[in-house]
């Protein structure tokens, strides 16, 4: 079996490697209807993997379309539209509409999301060496920005979805542009895209469920003392220690 094909399989069955290991350890267990679009995006990608296919040919296509038609865009909105729906789950928080979690509790989460997110996504990133469409570098799949982009969207939802489906939707359609704007700028193939979106949102999911664990077992019952959360300052995006008192 090749190294792209043991890949593909592996990424396809993490999401019930990660079912049957969180089923065990929360009292909230997670239904396995909330794996399904991680799984059918993590599945698309899987299959451009295995060489020539449909879901291959599609990414050059569509490539060749968007060279052909916009060969001079170069608008790099999704550098930073990739952190603002979580950014929207702190501003809205700061204006009065409640978040689900407290404040540490939520960063708490999110710095598990990212960490989740960027470990996975690196690891995939140098085991399938993939050259981007562009021929920068061979660190194309899955896309690092989009799923960043999902991750923090589906914090939003989780924090919010309980108030309107709106800030979900807003959430998500952020998310999406920010997968367009990659194919746009010429960093990304489809299946990159949709893959990375899968990773995103696997990674805020896994890290709600774990979560309530690790409080109860690790911080017996309270939120940690001290959580990274991620700041924004002269354009650079970074994380600052939180204290709770």
């Amino acid at each position: 079996m090749s190294k792209s094909l043991r890949l593909a399989v592996l990424m396809v069955l993490i999401p019930y490697f990660c079912f049957s290991q969180v089923q065990d350890s929360l009292v909230v267990k997670p239904k396995v209807k909330d794996f399904v679009i991680p799984v059918i995006f993590l599945s698309y990608g899987a299959i451009s993997l295995m060489g020539d296919n449909a879901i291959r040919n599609l990414d050059y296509t569509t490539n060749n379309e968007l060279r052909e038609d916009h060969p001079n865009f170069a608008l790099r909105l999704d550098n930073y539209l990739r952190y603002a729906p979580a950014v929207g789950v702190y501003a809205l928080d700061l204006i009065g509409v409640k978040a689900k979690h407290n404040l540490v509790d939520r960063t708490a989460i999110l710095a598990m999301s990212y960490v989740l997110v960027t470990g996975s996504v690196g690891a995939t990133k140098i085991i399938v060496n993939r050259e981007r469409p562009s021929g920068a570098n061979r660190r194309s799949f899955p896309s690092g920005h989009t799923a960043m982009a999902f991750m923090t969207a589906e914090f939003l939802h989780q924090e919010y979805k309980d108030k309107s489906i709106l800030y979900s939707i807003v959430g998500y359609s952020i998310a999406t542009g920010t997968g367009i704007f990659r194919l746009y700028n010429n960093a990304h193939w489809v299946s990159d895209v949709v893959t990375g979106a899968g990773f995103g949102i696997l990674s805020t999911k896994l890290s709600y469920w774990i979560y309530p664990y690790l409080k109860q077992k690790v911080f017996r019952g309270k939120a940690p003392e001290m959580v990274f959360a991620p700041s924004y300052q002269q354009g650079s995006v970074g994380f600052n220690l939180v204290k709770r008192f």
